[in-house]
């Protein structure tokens, strides 16, 4: 895609981060922190995993997921954990006319969102590596890959670079008013 190309002028801002950074938690702070403000979106994700308390998604089934993808359903998808996840294609609408769309994405995907979007900021959430594991740990989703895949994962993008960085060890109001900092600048 040319410059001209991209998705644009409003913004699009995808949280990032190894299994247990509490990406879902700092959104779901966000979210509820700005729940008044139209100009601002917070899209649900589509995964095909049963949805649970820790975790706002809408359900597919891996058939249903790929014929919804086919179907252009999703801005943008894309594969994890033995998983896969969809954000629906109404995100773009949103950027197109101005909003600011803050959704939980994958690392692997941000050079094709960089492509793809005019006004991208990609925030790493994280933690230390004893950290997440604990959490994962405490969590065990019947889902979730072994924590050892998980943490190997992590270390794959162990040289990633993010616009913003978000670290989840203090308390979560914290993290929740970094986050929100960051959807107020202007980028």
């Amino acid at each position: 895609m040319s410059e001209g190309a991209k998705i644009g002028p409003g913004r699009l801002i995808v949280v990032v981060g190894p299994s247990g950074a509490g990406k879902d938690t700092v959104i779901a702070g966000a979210r509820a922190a700005l729940a008044g403000d139209a100009t601002v979106v917070f899209p649900r994700r589509v995964i095909t995993r049963a949805s649970n308390a820790a975790e706002e998604h809408d359900t597919l089934d891996e058939a249903a997921f790929d014929r919804a993808a086919a179907a252009g359903a999703f801005a943008f998808s894309w594969a994890a954990h033995g998983l896969k996840y969809g954000i629906p294609a109404a995100v773009d609408d949103a950027i197109r006319a101005g909003r600011i769309v803050i959704c939980n994405a994958s690392r692997a995907i941000v050079p094709d969102l960089r492509a793809r979007y005019a006004r991208l900021d990609v925030v790493l959430v994280t933690a230390p590596p004893a950290v997440l594991a604990a959490r994962l740990a405490g969590r065990a989703r019947a889902s979730d890959q072994s924590l050892e895949e998980r943490l190997k994962r992590s270390a794959e993008f162990a040289d990633f670079r993010a616009d913003h960085v978000i670290d989840t060890t203090g308390a979560p109001e914290q993290a929740v008013a970094r986050l929100i900092a960051i959807i107020r600048t202007s980028g």
